[in-house]
């Protein structure tokens, strides 16, 4: 009854893509007005050459090595070489710079008057003679597209201005065959947006509010076992499917793992006795829909539950009361309980129900529970968790005690509070953006090659969707149509924000839907991009964080490879206000500025516009260095 999700993609921790990157040729002064160094670029036998260049058509001549590439390229394919704007005739005669398109031919092409000058003013092609030679694949459309009207020509020492500023006249377009935006100006506001009746909920329907729980805590808490107790008691499972569970588990010689089983399916979970991915079941309380995210707590499993943990809207952050277990877990090096409980704040849950599980292993002692809660309510607070929306309740749930009642042990009569059940429907309801255009960031992606069918996963962040809708799937930029539409494996006609849905889709590529992607509205696409503006806040670590440190990225359900191009600011943690510029590092609890440059595009947008893809967690050896929102989208958008 419970699915496994599994999300994301792994990467080969040993291969390194910026080992392609020679770091002896590398400018670090580039953009900055200074000029440490002198390199061959500087020579003057290779500036001739370079105003030599010869326009031919549908061909173009490397500078260096004098290969003579395809019109389409915009950098050199033997030595990786940017290629310079070609001086090209109008039709009147006159000459004009055109910046290269960075995509094969098609339908169009950067206009040629982006880069004239203000005062109407002929602008000349004029390479530079800093730029450092760089790899094929590096893409050109890193620098911002802003500013390109003010193309000039300079002196020598001032050629690294120059390059930024023609290379910023550059289009990003989508791939052959598909729409495509040429800047930002032609895609239309949000804010003109109108939802149609249909997408908006109907006050008269009765079903119950859905709410999205995700189950959290350091490894061996009790999170499976304590999700599988409460499925049961509810009715969610069967007493046969649960005898099942008993008589394998015992053949294991697991007996106590038998309700942990109910969401630990796979058979290398069940052999290891951990959580590994993030299971989903569903329970109906007096006042909710809910959904469980149980979430795996081992460290090695942390991005599986970034990943999963990311759609929730409240949280249980399960506590393991037994005599060292929970100082384990709020220990600064390797506790996973403190990492939870960060990770949880910073994917924007602000309401936590505490449940300190195994109080029987400790007697249901008071002295024990109020131990936990004043160490552990300590960190929530600096966290930013608020003590009205922090519920704490000791349970047992093994013994079946203060998990759907009151506790009937006489040792734990000193405890008058809710139960767990009661304690989830005392939640707030989560807010919902219905009115919003749709978005729908992909968790998973289930195809059926046989039929020629693909289907995508994943919460409805905003907007609504139905049998026949129009879709555009990102980042590969195709449009599909709603084939049919299933909301808690349960076929369903229409699904608003907050659903879990699987979305299946017809008249498109297979290979164009993944898992990372998003699905949106066809008319306000989000921006895709490999190069962004972060506010970060670092964490407890133990390594400062450089420009050219490498980390892993996670944002919604996608993960990539990042590197540190630029520390910005310092900001202050209180007032946000800028204390220092350009910084050398950042240590533990500073909140900065940085510039992050990602090995391939993710689908992004800025915080203020969406919460759901503008927060961002920053990863390194195992845990977890810094958290934040972005602030800026580097790159131009395209769909």
């Amino acid at each position: 009854m419970p699915r496994k999700v599994t999300y994301g993609v792994d990467f080969d921790d040993e291969y390194d893509i910026y080992d392609d990157y020679n770091e002896d040729n590398y400018d670090y002064n580039y953009g900055n007005g200074t000029d440490d160094h002198n390199t061959a670029w500087d020579s003057v036998e290779v500036k001739h050459e370079i105003k030599q260049e010869v326009a031919r058509q549908n061909v173009w001549r490397c500078p260096i090595c004098t290969f003579d590439n395809e019109e389409y390229l915009s950098s050199c394919d033997i030595c990786g070489v940017l290629r310079n704007p070609l001086v090209r005739s109008n039709n009147n005669g006159q000459s004009s710079t055109v910046a290269p398109n960075l995509n094969k031919p098609s339908t169009s092409t950067a206009p040629s008057n982006k880069t004239t000058n203000n005062a109407n003013t002929s602008t000349s092609a004029i390479p530079s003679a800093t730029s450092a030679p760089s790899n094929s694949k590096v893409k050109s459309d890193y620098v911002e597209n802003s500013h390109a009207s003010k193309v000039e020509a300079h002196t020598s020492n001032k050629t690294t201005n120059n390059l930024s500023s023609e290379l910023n006249s550059m289009t990003v377009t989508g791939k052959s065959g598909n729409s495509k935006i040429d800047n930002k100006e032609k895609i239309p506001s949000r804010v003109e947006y109108k939802p149609e009746k249909w997408m908006l909920v109907d006050q008269t329907n009765d079903r119950l509010t859905q709410l999205n729980l995700a189950i959290v805590g350091h490894v061996d808490s009790g999170k499976s076992t304590l999700s599988g107790r409460l499925l049961h008691l509810l009715g969610q499972i069967s007493q046969k499917q649960m005898h099942k569970y008993e008589k394998e588990a015992k053949l294991q010689g697991k007996g106590s793992f038998a309700y942990a089983w109910a969401l630990d399916e796979s058979a290398e979970e069940r052999e290891r006795g951990i959580t590994m991915t993030v299971a989903v079941a569903y329970f109906n309380s007096n006042k909710y829909h809910v959904v469980i995210l149980d979430s795996p707590g081992h460290k090695d499993f942390v991005p599986n539950m970034i990943s999963g943990a990311t759609q929730a809207d409240a949280a249980i952050l399960v506590i393991d009361a037994s005599l060292g277990a929970f100082e384990a877990g709020i220990a600064s090096a390797g506790g996973q309980t403190r990492e939870h409980a960060q990770l949880i704040r910073s994917f924007g849950v602000d309401q936590i129900i505490v449940s300190v599980n195994k109080m029987d292993a400790v007697q249901y002692s008071k002295d024990r529970f109020d131990t936990i809660k004043l160490q552990l309510g300590t960190f929530l607070r600096s966290c930013n968790f608020r003590d009205s929306n922090v519920s704490w309740v000791p349970l047992s749930a093994m013994e079946n005690q203060n998990l759907v009642g009151p506790a009937s042990d006489a040792r734990f009569s000193w405890y008058k509070g809710p139960s767990l059940l009661e304690a989830i429907d005392a939640l707030q309801p989560p807010a919902r953006e219905y009115s919003k255009p749709l978005l729908m960031p992909i968790c998973d992606v289930i195809k059926l090659p046989s039929q020629g069918q693909v289907s995508a996963c994943g919460k409805l962040e905003a907007g609504a969707l139905r049998n026949g809708s129009k879709v555009l799937v990102l980042p590969s930029g195709d449009v599909g149509t709603v084939r049919s539409l299933e909301r808690d494996s349960l076929p369903c006609s229409v699904a608003r924000a907050g659903d879990n849905v699987a979305v299946s889709l017809q008249g498109i590529d297979a290979s164009s839907v993944m898992s990372g992607g998003v699905l949106c509205h066809p008319d306000f696409p989000v921006a895709v991009s490999d190069r962004l503006e972060l506010k970060i806040l670092v964490l407890d670590v133990q390594t400062p964080i450089l420009i050219g440190s490498q980390l892993e990225f996670h944002i919604h359900h996608a993960k990539e490879v990042a590197k540190v191009a630029k520390i910005v600011s310092l900001l202050d943690p209180k007032t946000g206000k800028v204390t220092k510029k350009s910084p050398r590092c950042l240590l533990a609890k500073q909140s900065a500025i940085v510039e992050v440059v990602l090995h391939g595009e993710v689908c992004v947008d800025e915080f203020s516009s969406s919460r759901a893809l503008g927060r961002v967690f920053l990863r390194s050896s195992g845990t977890t260095v810094a958290v934040g929102v972005v602030t800026r989208v580097i790159t131009a958008e395209r769909n």
